[in-house]
Formats: C-alpha cells, structure tokens, sequence
C-alpha cells in the first residue's frame, strides 16, 4: 500500500480568460468568416472559463526558435517545480513536519519540454534533497503522465515501504504553441491546454511518518496499465524546427468507448467492485467531450466527476498535471474511511492508466 499524503501546486503567473484566447487566436490566424464560423466554436463549447501561462499574451503573437522555447521551458519548469514542491511539503497532512531531507525518491513528469540532465538533477540542487536520492524521470507520457507516475512511484514503495517518495508534474504547454500550424488540431490544442505544475508525496506502508498521519487519507490499492496496439497516431508531438507541433485525433472522445471503458470493466470485474461502489471518480479531463464519453460509457453520476469539472473551467487542460489537480481537489474534502475512487487518465500510446484508492485512516 501507498499512502498519498498531499498534492502541492504552482499556479504560472498569467491567467487569459477563454474569449481573450479567442480573440487571440484570430488575431494570429486570421480566418476568413467562414472559417470562423467552423472553427472558433471549438473555444465556446470547451467548459473552460480560464487557463494559466508562464507567458504574457504577447507572446504568443511572435515567432520564437526551439532553443528560445526549450530555455524559457528549464527556466520556469525549475521555478514552479519548485513553489509546487515547498507547497507540498507544506500542506502535508501529518502530525510531524515532513522535510526535503526525509524524502528517498524524487520522480519528474512532463512532455512540454526537453533536459539533460532532467529538471529533476536541478531540483535537487534548488531544495535541500540527500544526494543519495532516488530520481526516476519520465517523458512523453503527455495527458496519461500524472496518472502513470502514480503507478510507477506506487511500484517503488511497495518494494522500498519504508521510504517517502515525491511525484512532480510540470506541464508548460504555452511554449509549445505554433502560430503557423493552421491545422484544426492545433486550433484545438490551443481551446484546451494550459500550464500546470503539481506535486505529490507519497510514503510507504512501513514508513515511520505513517503514524503520524491526521486525517483519513487516500491510499493506492493497486493499478492497470493499457496501450492500445497501432494507435500511435492518436495523440503525441510532431518535432519540428521550430518545437513541437501538436498532434491531436478527433477520435479521441471515441476511444473512451473502444479503449477506456473496456480497460476500465475489466479493471473493475478484477478488483470486485462495481461502479456504484466508487465513490470518487477522479478523472482526467481531456475535455468536455472526454469527460462526457466517460459518464455515457459506465452511466456515471456526474456528481462524482465534479473536480474534473471545476479544473477543467479553471484551469484547463494541463496534461500530466490535470490529474493531480482534481486528486487535490477530493484531498481537501472531509472523507470517510472505506471511500473508493478511481484515478484515470488517457495518453499517448494510445494508453490508459487506472488507478484504486481507497481512504483509510
């Protein structure tokens, strides 16, 4: 068993409401009137009322190199990972105070970018981590990301329980923008995504901090992993001169039925449980026609999909982060022990990861 203990954040320093966004984007492309009347629905039928970017809106409005945009990347990765990192440290919900010295393994989650050495060796040189620390950086995983790297830091505290792990997702999809991609899934990559940093700590069933534990809290059962074969043209990046260009399927709200809600009745038939018996759907939102696809696949009350909800008109679609936003949401609520949820997010591959929590004092 795994113990997530909290999930800090770091909100990026610009926020651009979803009509500025628009205007924005007209303003770049230039539509004739019928183009704006095909594609700019796609910014009004999105659920999102705001999103954060490491970057002013001006920004945007000019072209700018791979090297520009991968500097401007480390730069703000290292900031904000670190402010989500002391604000969860912070937020921990123990009785005795948690510090960087206590923590063993230190994993680093994004997509948006690139590093050698990985943001995770500069991190252990902004905080005061023991150089004898683990570090398990993991790339390319985009959207499924925060959801695998619960897994994955899962995995290594159940063979090391007793040891204290952090998880970090750091997603800048700003500086991945592409003002001459006129293609429609670049459009809506820029309806959608947003900036988004977390943190999450996590200790292991034999850790000496698991009695010191001061409220009911969620604990990983166990997980599944599913790639779905020849399906790697769904979602993923297009490395060209000047970045990465988006590469975004309209059949993405179709897979949830082909991909997610088979994954997800197996997941379901193996651990016993129906979906009545989850209380706590905390689920990706790729975006509302996902979220959407998700409850008409299992009939799932909207009520237990609420924070994907919220965090996608707040925040938008931040890939591996957008998960542990909405984890951080149902963190905050008075929980009862005995509690299910699930965690769930879809990714490159095509994949799906699935997580069972359980809250437990």
């Amino acid at each position: 068993m795994t113990i997530i203990c909290s999930v800090g954040r770091a909100i990026p320093k610009y926020e651009i409401a979803q009509n500025q966004v628009k205007d924005l984007v007209q303003k770049i492309f230039q539509y004739s009137e019928r183009e704006v009347t095909r594609l700019l629905p796609v910014f009004d039928n999105a659920s999102i009322q705001s999103r954060q970017f490491v970057v002013e809106e001006d920004w945007f409005l000019t072209d700018h190199s791979f090297e520009e945009r991968n500097g401007l990347y480390q730069q703000y990765a290292i900031d904000y990972a670190t402010q989500a990192m002391d604000d969860c440290l912070q937020r921990a919900n123990l009785t005795e105070a948690i510090s960087y010295e206590d923590i063993d393994l230190l994993s680093f989650v994004s997509s948006t970018g690139v590093s050698t050495p990985s943001v995770d060796a500069y991190l252990m040189n902004k905080r005061p981590f023991r150089p004898n620390v683990d570090r398990m950086p993991l790339w390319g995983l985009g959207c499924a990301g925060g959801a695998i790297g619960l897994s994955r830091v899962f995995n290594w505290l159940k063979a090391n329980p007793s040891k204290v792990a952090m998880l970090v997702t750091c997603e800048l999809c700003s500086l991945t923008f592409q003002k001459t991609d006129n293609k429609k899934s670049n459009l809506v990559g820029t309806a959608l995504f947003g900036d988004g940093i977390s943190a999450v700590l996590l200790i292991g069933e034999k850790s000496p901090f698991r009695n010191k534990l001061n409220k009911p809290l969620p604990v990983i059962q166990s997980y599944s992993s599913y790639t779905a074969k020849n399906s790697t043209d769904v979602m993923g990046w297009k490395v060209v001169n000047t970045g990465f260009e988006v590469i975004f399927s309209k059949s993405i709200p179709t897979l949830v039925n082909t991909v997610w809600k088979p994954h997800m009745e197996m997941f379901l038939q193996d651990t016993g449980l129906q979906v009545e018996d989850i209380h706590s759907v905390i689920a990706h939102p790729g975006g509302k026609k996902v979220i959407e696809a998700m409850i008409n696949a299992l009939h799932i009350p909207k009520e237990r999909l609420k924070y994907t909800y919220k965090i996608l008109e707040d925040h938008g679609n931040m890939s591996s982060s957008t998960v542990l936003y909405v984890l951080r949401e149902w963190l905050q609520q008075d929980m009862v022990p005995g509690n299910k949820g699930i965690v769930c997010a879809l990714g490159p591959g095509f994949s799906s990861e699935i997580l069972l929590l359980e809250w437990d004092e």
